[in-house]
Order: structure tokens, then C-alpha cells, then sequence
């Protein structure tokens, strides 16, 4: 959402966002009139929804029906549940596409997209790696102890670099920071590491934030990669859809799988919620709850 506050003359990946009109974004919502055979009334959906108390979809094309029998909240197929087009695809599908993970490996995680992150580093510790993970509250740092991170640390209080250079080389980078914190990155990689490029939070409004230590990718044999998750889909879904034992996990406080949420209400709230997010004053997982179905 943050890359489409853009001015519309701009042509980045995402469309920016009309002024007058409603913004949007993935949510959870239920149909009240159907005139596609698709859906019917009383079904819940999932897909991009305006920020509406009522939404009147002429396409529904990334719209799906979703079922909940385990009977967890709305709020979770959103972002925890690791199903249809939430921050859970997007974090398996890049790490199986970009990580090339080997157990005993070390990687680390950067601040940012908390919800997404927590998941990241479910997934490297299935696959056996050390993770370090850094976040920007003592709050934060206690949660990523808590999902499985190795070494947790507050960047506002404690130097990158200089964990880095305390906790040995790494393997994998998954930034979302990019400037200092990837030159910091770069300098600590090992050969051969593998950075996955999820965003750069520190240039968002800034217009840019210098790296310095570039040339660490060919004295170190780096390879970088960056992603749009909708181009991952196509090989990925299969395996991914596979997870289908995620929800009974959740439902069940499997500690396997573990998450937060920052649940405001009101839709009346959605512009505070995105500053809130942009400050880092949320938990990992922010969601706006609309009204009961």
C-alpha cells in the first residue's frame, strides 16, 4: 500500500492510489446480494476489497470463496494463515524461490512487514537455520525470540554491523530495509550468500538512501534478488496450496505456528492505521476491522 501513495504520472509496479476514491487492499468481507452463480449470499470472500462498508464488485476475478472450519478469526486468513494471496504466500514462495536454504546456514532478517517477517523466520528454522532478526522495539525483540529467532536485537539501540560481525557470516539476506542495513548485510555475507530484496523501507520517504559496499556481491559471489509475489504464483502454488494443515495448527495453539495481531476498529481509522504502520508503531500484523457479518 505504501508504494501506491505515489503521484499518478509515476509509473512504478503499483497503481497509485486516486485521490477521491477509495484505497484498497486484501481483506476478508461477505456477500450480501450475488448475481454470479460463483457466489451466493452468505458466503465469505477473499480478495482485494475497497475500503467500503459495501463493496459492489463487477470483477471478481481475485475474489474467492473462503471457509473457515476451524472457526479461527476472520483477521487470520488476512495475513497469519498461510493461504490465498496473504503475506504467508508471499513469504514461502520467495523463500522457496530465492533462499536455496541448507541447514546450518546462518540468515538474517531486517526490520519491517513484522507479520511477514514472523513468518520468514518459521520457515528458515524449518529449514534449519540460525536466524538473527532485527526489530525496533524491546516488544518486537521478545516476540521474534518467541516465533524462533536465534539472535534478536533492537537496531534502534544496537549497531547492525555490529551484531553482524559478532555472530559470524551469513548466508541468506531477507532485506526490507535496504541502505545502511544492507551495506551492513553486504559486509557480513558469506560467499556465495543470497539476498532476497522484499523492500527498502529506509527509502520510502526519502527518495533514496545511498549503499556503499556494493562491490562486496562479486568479491563475495552475491547473488541479489528482488520479486513481485504475483510472479511467483504459477510455480509455486501447488506446493504452497499443499500447507492445508496451517489452519488445524493455528486452531489448535500448535506452538509450531505462532502469531500476533494489531486489531483496531473502524474503518473510519484506516489512514491512522497505514501512519501507524509507517512509524512502526504496530505490531506485526495490522488489521482494520470493518463491522460484525
Amino acid at each position: 500500500m505504501r508504494g501506491q501513495l505515489h503521484d499518478p504520472s509515476v509509473k512504478p509496479y503499483a497503481h497509485a492510489f486516486v485521490i477521491g476514491e477509495p484505497a484498497y487492499g486484501f481483506g476478508v468481507g461477505v456477500v450480501v446480494r450475488s448475481e454470479n452463480p460463483a457466489f451466493k449470499t452468505g458466503d465469505n470472500v477473499y480478495g482485494i476489497l475497497e475500503y467500503q462498508h459495501y463493496i459492489i464488485k463487477k470483477d471478481a476475478s481475485r475474489i474467492k470463496v473462503i471457509t473457515n472450519p476451524n472457526n479461527l478469526p476472520w483477521s487470520t486468513f488476512i495475513g497469519t494463515m498461510w493461504t490465498h494471496d496473504s503475506i504467508g504466500r508471499t513469504a514461502f514462495m520467495a523463500w522457496k524461490e530465492f533462499s536455496k536454504a541448507k541447514p546450518g546456514e546462518t540468515v538474517f532478517v531486517s526490520t519491517g512487514a513484522d507479520g511477514l517477517c514472523g513468518l520468514v523466520i518459521q520457515l528458515a528454522k524449518k529449514d534449519g537455520l540460525k536466524v538473527i532478526r532485527s526489530a525496533g522495539s524491546e516488544e518486537k525483540v521478545q516476540f521474534m525470540k518467541e516465533i524462533g529467532a536465534d539472535v534478536a536485537f533492537n537496531y534502534k539501540t544496537t549497531k547492525t554491523a555490529e551484531v553482524l560481525e559478532k555472530e559470524g557470516l551469513i548466508d541468506v539476506y531477507w532485506d526490507n530495509v535496504g541502505g545502511a542495513t544492507l551495506d551492513a548485510a553486504l559486509e557480513a555475507a558469506s560467499k556465495g550468500a543470497r539476498f532476497i530484496e522484499c523492500g527498502m523501507i529506509s527509502t520510502y520517504n526519502t527518495g533514496g538512501e545511498p549503499v556503499f559496499k556494493l562491490q562486496q556481491m562479486f568479491r563475495r559471489s552475491i547473488t541479489m534478488s528482488s520479486f513481485i509475489a504475483d510472479d511467483l504464483y504459477p510455480k509455486w502454488t501447488e506446493e504452497f496450496e499443499a500447507l492445508a494443515t496451517i489452519p488445524p495448527k493455528v486452531a489448535s495453539g500448535d506452538p509450531e505456528i505462532k502469531y500476533r495481531e494489531n486489531i483496531y476498529s473502524g474503518l473510519e481509522n484506516v489512514g491512522d492505521v497505514i501512519l501507524a504502520v509507517q512509524k512502526e508503531l504496530n505490531k506485526p500484523k495490522a488489521v482494520v476491522h470493518v463491522t460484525d457479518a
